[in-house]
């Protein structure tokens, strides 16, 4: 859950550092992790802060420090990508805290065991671990040996909608401590005892006095807080639970705020970078000569798989590429569409399948003998792009041994990795600054692009920006996994499902991940997680239907290409298969489709609330032929969500007019934020119905621009409502919640529309 290099993890002392070895290996050889943590208590450790402060600011721990003229900066390790974490996260501290909103803002910070990730390390930790060892998320020593390992190696990671769920405990902790201390420093004055103070809006209070938290800062900051730190009654307060606005807002509608593509230093240059097809491409020539020849243009830099034009603007440096005319040698299979599918198809058919779910006796149920009807269907997604607005970008200056870096990661600390091993330095060597990302979906999780800028600073010897043209971000885009869904179930008398069988071929993209993070090249890591059974391939597809005899098989299959994950990840392929499927086993045994689900969630009292809300919101008709409409729901990571859409086909295609969705997602933080959220989600959702998706062809991705992806544009985008259903539960997912219910919505839509029924994304993808 980090990378291997010549050091460790930044911002730790007296830190024990461990060369070269395999978390694997850790896991087996502690015995299960019982070993391990022994071993673990004999290793002294301290990790300080890394919120830097200037003249006037005071440090109150690793996520806050108070200005003398009271300001208050909450500091965020998450990546900001649009999904509002900085605002967020600030929101719990300053609720905690008894903070001025309008006094408050927000500093990133670089990757610190601080800010370790472990709820994600647990819910990922099947990636990383071998499939025998089994894993107590919430306790026992394997949970506490994986909290514990992500800690040291700084498994900072944004992403599976956890950064509320892993950080709203340390914010609000971080919050209460400060507001002990600062209660302190006016009781002192005021001759009483501080458990008698309170805090409200930047003020301690008690009584009709009140004292200003830019009066006490001095003293507050020299005081120690009580252990246990008293919290808050209620995690809702003045600023937690409310609509406060957003804190970077106002810098990206004024263009203040920064990506890594505006980063300006003196003397800086700019680059532009082409490798060739996905796999083991070695360059053969590139024409130095007329690149060198061009205006502007002042060098290149070739490695054994990518060749870099270097000049004084980007233009003409990617210009420079084309002059070039770089040829590339690729080993191994290219990657060709019409082979995939092959493949897919060929998984499930010839195995070996690893079953990851079993309940009752699904060969028993569906023996002709035993079953009524016996339903199959297949259903297929293509290879999905992530397409943000920004492409991959950074910005690094090497002097004096030592790598400065501007990046927007979701895993910073595996980028501060990726660029010391290109160059040969150590990871302490290399500061990372972390920047706003123009978007991500999960594409900033490659971090290819930080070796690169760190090769062509190191040798032109002057700052480089390096900015990935959109030809060459889908080219090395790691897109979520083409994969094929063939679903079974049998159907009884009554109309009830007895019997469902789920079978899945898909890359093993999380494994995949776990392997780059863990310092392997991306062609290794997708040849190591090949034919490696992926517990993640098979999220979203956890039915939440009480069927008495079910199983889950995952085919892992090789790529040709780089996978991993996507917004939503397996959730987004999954969910589209059992919806659907659910669909048609309703239609088949003549039961209205939100009918046919109710009376299977058995104790699924949220999702069935969803699903309840939705109906009234949206008027359900019962998805009567010819109406063009369609249900469908899913819960992931502690929320739920059903969607009813409108839709129809049209000339130019499929055209949606209405969503609704009613989503539980606990206790909500903002919920303006998390309302932005789902529309975004949904909104991806219908992007990935339509379209977002490549071809294969010689081992290129037919999409080269973003026209050819065919995302929706704005007046493809329908009305679109959506409510909360209200919630005392701990806060679940948001981010990505709206996005897998949408593409079979539409689907069963289409079909209550035409009677036809589409098995294939996008949709339409063949045509009617």
């Amino acid at each position: 859950m980090g990378g291997r290099s010549k050091g460790r993890a930044c911002m730790t002392e007296d830190a024990a550092a461990s060369e070269g070895i395999s978390r694997r290996k850790l896991l087996i050889g502690g015995g299960a992790g019982v070993g391990l943590l022994v071993a673990w208590g004999l290793w002294p450790r301290r990790y300080t802060p890394n919120l830097r402060t200037v003249e006037g600011e005071h440090l109150f721990g690793p996520w806050l420090k108070i200005a003398e003229d009271g300001k208050i900066v909450v500091g965020v390790p998450q990546s900001e990508s649009g999904q509002g974490v900085y605002t967020a996260l600030a929101q719990i501290v300053a609720g905690e805290l008894g903070a001025d909103w309008r006094s408050v803002a927000v500093q990133p910070v670089p990757p610190s065991p601080i800010f370790a990730n472990t709820l994600l390390a647990r819910e990922w930790a099947p990636a990383f671990m071998p499939e025998n060892l089994s894993l107590n998320a919430d306790g026992g020593p394997v949970a506490s040996s994986i909290n514990e390992l992500a800690r040291r190696d700084v498994f900072v990671v944004t992403g599976g909608s956890s950064s509320i769920r892993q950080f709203e405990q340390p914010c609000r902790e971080a919050g209460a401590a400060a507001r002990a201390v600062l209660c302190q420093a006016a009781a002192a004055r005021w001759d009483i005892s501080w458990e008698q103070c309170q805090t409200d809006r930047g003020f301690v209070v008690f009584g009709k006095k009140r004292l200003a938290f830019a009066d006490l800062v001095i003293a507050a900051s020299e005081l120690a807080p009580p252990s246990p730190v008293p919290l808050n009654s209620s995690p809702r307060n003045r600023l937690s639970g409310r609509d406060a606005p957003r804190l970077d807002l106002s810098a990206k509608v004024d263009g203040s705020a920064s990506f890594a593509g505006d980063i300006r230093l003196p003397d800086m240059l700019f680059a532009s970078v082409r490798g060739g097809p996905a796999g083991n491409s070695r360059l053969k020539s590139a024409n130095t000569k007329a690149a060198l020849k061009m205006r502007g243009v002042v060098h290149v830099v070739r490695t054994k798989s990518w060749v870099a034009a270097v000049a004084s603007n980007w233009w003409a440096a990617n210009t420079a590429l084309d002059a070039m005319k770089p040829v590339f040698a690729t080993k191994g299979a290219l990657a060709d569409s019409q082979k995939i599918g092959q493949s897919l198809s060929d998984a499930i058919a010839k195995g070996p399948g690893f079953r990851a779910f079993k309940t009752g006796d699904i060969d028993a149920a569906m023996a002709p003998e035993t079953a009524t009807r016996i339903f199959k269907a297949d259903y297929s997604v293509g290879a999905a792009v992530h397409a943000p607005i920004e492409t991959r970008s950074a910005t690094a200056d090497y002097r004096n041994g030592r790598l400065q870096l501007w990046i927007a990661s979701q895993a910073p600390q595996a980028a501060r990795v990726a660029a010391a091993n290109a160059i040969g330095i150590d990871v302490n060597d290399v500061v990372l600054y972390p920047v706003m990302a123009g978007g991500s979906f999960d594409r900033n999780f490659d971090n290819l692009i930080a070796a690169q800028v760190a090769v062509i600073a190191k040798e032109v010897g002057r700052p480089v920006q390096l900015v990935w043209s959109r030809p060459e971000d889908f080219l090395r885009d790691h897109v979520r996994t083409p994969a094929l869904g063939r679903l079974s179930a049998a159907i009884n008398a009554e109309g009830a499902v007895t019997a469902m069988s789920v079978r899945v071929a898909a890359a093993s993209s999380m494994r995949e991940l776990a392997n780059r993070i863990d310092g392997q090249s991306v062609d290794a890591a997708r040849k190591a997680a090949a034919g490696e059974f992926d517990a993640l391939a098979l999220r979203g597809a956890e039915i939440p239907y009480a069927i008495p005899n079910l199983t889950i098989d995952h085919f892992p299959v090789r790529m040709p290409m780089p996978t991993g994950p996507w917004r939503s990840l397996a959730h987004s392929y999954n969910c589209f298969f059992v919806e659907g499927f659910i669909d048609e086993l309703a239609q088949k045994a003549g039961v209205e489709p939100l009918s046919f689900r109710m009376q299977m969630l058995v104790g699924q009292t949220r999702l069935a609330r969803c699903l309840t809300g939705v109906a009234n919101m949206a008027g359900w008709d019962g998805g009567a032929s010819g109406s063009g409409r369609g249900i469908a729901c899913h819960s992931m990571r502690g929320s739920h969500i059903a969607v009813i859409v409108t839709a129809r086909s049209s000339e130019t295609g499929v055209r949606v007019d209405r969503i609704h969705a009613m989503a539980d997602c606990g206790r909500l933080i903002n919920p303006d934020l998390a309302r932005q959220q789902i529309e975004g989600g949904i909104i991806f959702g219908l992007a990935q119905a339509l379209g977002s998706t490549t071809e294969y062809q010689n081992g290129l991705p037919t999409a080269r621009r973003l026209r050819d992806v065919d995302l929706p544009k704005l007046t493809d985008v329908p009305e679109i409502t959506v409510e909360f259903a209200r919630s005392d539960a701990a806060p679940g997912g948001v981010t990505e919640l709206g996005v897998p219910p949408v593409a079979p919505a539409i689907a069963n839509a289409l079909f209550s529309a035409a009677g036809i029924r589409l098995r294939e994304l996008p949709l339409l993808s063949r045509g009617l």
